[in-house]
């Protein structure tokens, strides 16, 4: 299967949410161009975008999870936007047994690569 899929942000799981948008606001230049919060309140996920709106961080305060889940080693991971069919492409992964971690309410899915990174899979906007 031929996957289209565009580099969509980069996420980063940070210890102190607050101090790191402080950080990447100063230390890149930085704003914050939208929070997602989910209906629980459970944790906040946050995006930071240049003047330009082309680069965007995401990031992710694991400590803020109620219930956490294994991301390995993982400090970061690759954020990818299908242009294609995206109920396509997640059932080819679900085929090869390489979605690890889904997500209905958020929109969203991981898979896994052979060495442990996640690549979180995103519909198009």
């Amino acid at each position: 299967m031929e996957i289209k899929a565009k580099f969509d942000h980069y996420n980063i799981n940070v210890s102190n949410l607050e101090k790191s948008i402080a950080f990447y606001q100063q230390a890149l230049g930085l704003k914050e161009v939208r929070r997602y919060v989910p209906e629980d309140k459970s944790f906040e996920l946050v995006y930071l975008g240049d003047a330009t709106g082309t680069f965007l961080l995401e990031l992710t305060c694991l400590a803020d999870h109620p219930q956490s889940y294994d991301l390995g080693e993982n400090e970061t991971h690759l954020c990818l936007r299908v242009d294609g069919d995206y109920d396509e492409v997640r059932k080819f992964h679900k085929e090869m047994g390489a979605v690890c971690f889904e997500n209905e309410q958020m929109g969203l899915y991981f898979i896994e690569d052979p060495d442990g990174y996640w690549i979180e899979i995103l519909p198009a906007q």
